[in-house]
Order: structure tokens, then C-alpha cells, then sequence
């Protein structure tokens, strides 16, 4: 039999065991992506087995609890008690799964370059655990190349010929935190293999648990598939917010006009402006590829441009901030200026990249004196971007607490807030979301 009979068969082997879901599916990296992922197996009849480097996680999560809030804690009780998905810090059991699908963190470095190192220490763990007959597929968002060019050399130096006796592919996670209209399996799943045996193998894995699966022609396409779809976000963003500041300048209500907008019924997406982007994506997808880029000779302009837009919001926020205050005859140094929402986006208790630490870390060092209020966070979490903030708690949002501030500023609009209540307590409210459409005294719209 020829060596690519061998393969022939090998693969009609694996994908007889997807298809009778007898596949253990591994799990690595058990956050926002990685913990619905795994349920999502499990559900659909696979044994799971997810891994995270943070123990507290592992023990939580093998006792029946759940750490993240808009999942529902019962689903997680129910997967771990019934045997199906076992969850370990132990990598040495990366041999036991037939698939291994990578959902770790691909930050920006404090220079605004790729930090792939979470990808680049899990690809070393499982190359030096990597047997015959594996699929390993990177699901946490990068550059086009990174599956190819970083993740292929790794396990190839197991001395495994990739599309033979392993394969690899790229499938971009599409996970909208909080967002109950679409949930994991909903959300068409785009698959990009190394090789075809690869592209095959991966495409029959998730089509027994997604609802669509969307075959392109290479890892690279599926790569760029997922940056192109944050980067349609950040340049629209910014592009509202560009139009925010003219708009306010020329007194018109840029939130009227948006929504006039928004009755066309072709031709135009409504975006809405804010204090500035966040989440785990739109802030960094862009940049990954405007890094690549230069490695072409060429300059993403708009990425770059969008990205400057978005990243002075918070100034513009806080400029509105102190004219406000110096029309009422105060400084910022010294005032009482009281958060509302540290969530990146409303009714989520997600608080990564969010507008909120910039503006509390820039208050800080103007010398005021800074809380914050937010249902859903209640004690704000230590930031990798910003190490110095102090340690702080959610303040209770009453009328006493409302009154003894000199400014509020709405960060984010979260539903449980009382904004009837704010606006009557209030002595200024700073209103970055749209809350309040029509004109009042003490509402300046940043």
C-alpha cells in the first residue's frame, strides 16, 4: 500500500470516529471562547477534556461552579457531574485526545505588536506530546500565517508528517459575549486547513456540533476571515465616533441622525459611537494584521487611522469632562467623579480592554477622586494594560451616593441601572452611550 493510500485510510478511519463521536475532543484554554467550546462538544455527545494552566479555574469548574457570568452555571454542573467533561491543569494528558482545539490569549504587547506567546508555549506542550492520528486546530484570532508559519515547524519537530499522520487547521472563534440571540452552535463556523486531509478531517468535527460550517481554501483565508470581521467593527466604530465630535461641534444630535439613518433598509449598519472600544477583540484583532502588513513593505492605513480614532476617546470623554467642570466653577483635581460601568459593553460582566480603566487611570492622575458603580462587577479585577490602578469596589448607586458627587460619567449602559434615578440625584452626568435624548441641565453628551 503507497503512502498516500495509507493516509486514505487513516483518515476514513478518524473521520468514522467523529462521525460515531467517539472523538475525544481536548479543550485548551477554558475562558470566554474556550468554555463554551467545550460544553458545546460535550452537549453534542463527544468526551471533552479542557485544560487551563489557572488551577482556580480547574477547581472551580470540577466542582460544579462557573466563572463566567452569562453562562448558564447549571449546564456546567450538569457536563462535569455526568463524567462527560473532565477539566485538568495536567498537560501530560494532551496525549489522551484525538482533537485539540487552541483558545488561548493573543494580547498586544505595551508596543502594540503581536504577543503570540500563549500560542507559541501550548504548541510546545503539545509537540512534545503529539502522536499519530491528532487534529489540532488554533482557534484564538491572528495574523494570516500564524498557523503555518509558528504552530506547523512546532509539531513537525515531533518527526509527524502534517497531513498524513497529523493534521492541523485554523477555525476563528465568533463568540459575542452576553449575546443570547446566537449562541456558539448558532454562529456558522469558517474552517481552513494545511492540507486537504486536514481541511477534510476539521470540517467533519465541527459540522456534527455547528449548525454551518463554512470551508475556505487554506488556514490563511480563515485567519483573515476572522481579522477582517473585527476590523469592519473598529473602522465603523471610529467612524461613528469621528462623527460624534463633528456632529456635536456643528450642534447637531449625532444619535438622531443615526437612528434617522438606521430606516434605510439597505445600504447602511448601524453603529453607535461611545467613550471608546473594548472586549478581547476590536481593540487588538486590527493590529495584528497592520503588523503583518509590514512585513510586505505595505501600511494599513485604515486599521491604523481607526485605531488612532477610537484610542482618543477617553481623552475626548475626559476634555468634556473638565469644560463641564470649569463651567461650574470646579477643577477636576479634587472632585468627586463616580464611574458607571466597567464592562466593556452593556449587560455583560466582561471587563477586558475596557474605555472605563483609561478614564478612571487618567481621573486618578488629574487628582480626583475616583469610584465606580457597575451590577455586575463588583470588585474591579487587577489589568494587565493598566498594573497601577488601585484595588476598588462598586459603590452602591442610591441618592446619597449620587449627591456626594461632583460628576458621573456612563461608561456603560447596563438595563439594571436606574437612570431616572441618576438624572434626578445627579449634579452632572457625562453621557458617552445615548442614555438621555432629550436636553437637561446637568447631562453634557461626550
Amino acid at each position: 500500500m503507497s503512502d498516500s493510500d495509507r493516509t486514505a485510510a487513516s483518515l476514513e478511519q478518524l473521520l468514522d470516529r467523529v462521525e460515531r463521536r467517539q472523538t475525544t475532543v481536548g479543550v485548551i484554554g477554558l475562558g470566554y471562547v474556550g468554555l463554551p467550546l467545550a460544553l458545546a462538544f460535550h452537549e453534542s455527545g463527544f468526551p471533552v477534556l479542557g485544560f487551563d494552566i489557572d488551577s482556580g479555574k480547574v477547581d472551580q469548574l470540577a466542582a460544579g461552579g462557573c466563572y463566567i457570568d452569562h453562562l448558564d452555571g447549571a449546564r456546567v454542573a450538569r457536563a462535569v457531574a455526568s463524567g462527560g467533561l473532565a477539566v485538568t491543569c495536567d498537560f501530560e494528558r494532551l496525549s489522551e485526545a484525538d482533537a485539540l482545539l487552541i483558545c488561548v490569549p493573543t494580547p498586544l504587547d505595551r508596543h502594540r505588536e503581536p504577543d503570540l506567546s500563549y500560542v507559541e508555549a501550548t504548541a510546545r506542550q503539545i509537540g512534545r506530546r503529539l502522536r499519530l492520528g491528532q487534529l489540532i486546530v488554533l482557534e484564538s484570532t491572528t495574523y494570516p500565517g500564524t498557523t503555518e508559519e509558528l504552530l506547523l515547524p512546532i509539531l513537525a519537530a515531533s518527526g509527524l508528517e502534517c497531513g498524513r499522520e497529523f493534521f492541523l487547521a485554523f477555525s476563528p472563534e465568533r463568540e459575542d459575549p452576553g449575546n443570547r440571540d446566537f449562541a456558539a452552535t448558532v454562529i456558522p463556523k469558517v474552517v481552513g486547513g494545511a492540507d486537504e486531509a486536514s481541511s477534510r478531517l476539521t470540517a467533519a468535527l465541527y459540522r456534527d456540533v455547528f449548525q454551518q460550517v463554512v470551508p475556505v481554501s487554506s488556514t490563511r483565508a480563515a485567519e483573515a476571515t476572522k481579522l477582517t470581521e473585527n476590523i469592519f467593527r473598529s473602522v465603523n466604530i471610529a467612524l461613528v465616533n469621528e462623527l460624534k465630535t463633528v456632529y456635536e461641534a456643528m450642534g447637531i444630535d449625532v444619535w438622531e441622525v443615526l437612528d434617522a439613518a438606521a430606516t434605510k433598509p439597505f445600504g447602511f449598519m448601524k453603529f453607535t459611537p461611545g467613550p471608546g472600544w473594548g472586549g478581547h477583540c476590536i481593540p487588538v484583532d486590527p493590529f495584528y494584521l497592520s503588523w503583518k502588513a509590514r512585513e510586505y513593505g505595505l501600511r494599513a492605513r485604515f486599521i491604523e487611522l481607526a485605531g488612532e480614532v477610537n484610542v482618543e476617546m477617553p481623552r475626548y470623554v475626559l476634555g468634556k469632562l473638565q469644560d463641564a467642570l470649569n463651567d461650574r466653577g470646579k477643577a477636576v483635581r479634587g472632585s468627586r467623579v463616580l464611574i458607571l460601568g466597567l464592562a466593556y459593553k452593556s449587560d455583560v460582566a466582561d471587563p477586558r480592554e475596557s474605555p472605563a480603566f483609561e478614564i478612571i487611570a487618567r481621573l486618578v492622575e488629574l487628582g480626583a477622586a475616583v469610584s465606580y458603580h457597575d451590577p455586575l462587577i463588583p470588585e474591579a479585577p487587577a489589568m494587565r494594560t493598566w498594573p497601577d490602578l488601585p484595588a476598588m469596589k462598586s459603590v452602591e448607586l442610591g441618592e446619597q451616593t449620587l449627591e456626594r458627587q461632583d460628576a458621573v460619567i456612563i461608561v456603560t449602559r447596563h438595563s439594571a441601572v436606574d437612570y431616572a434615578l441618576l438624572a434626578a440625584h445627579a449634579a452632572l452626568i457625562v453621557d458617552t452611550r445615548g442614555v438621555y435624548r432629550q436636553p437637561a441641565a446637568n447631562v453634557v453628551r461626550a
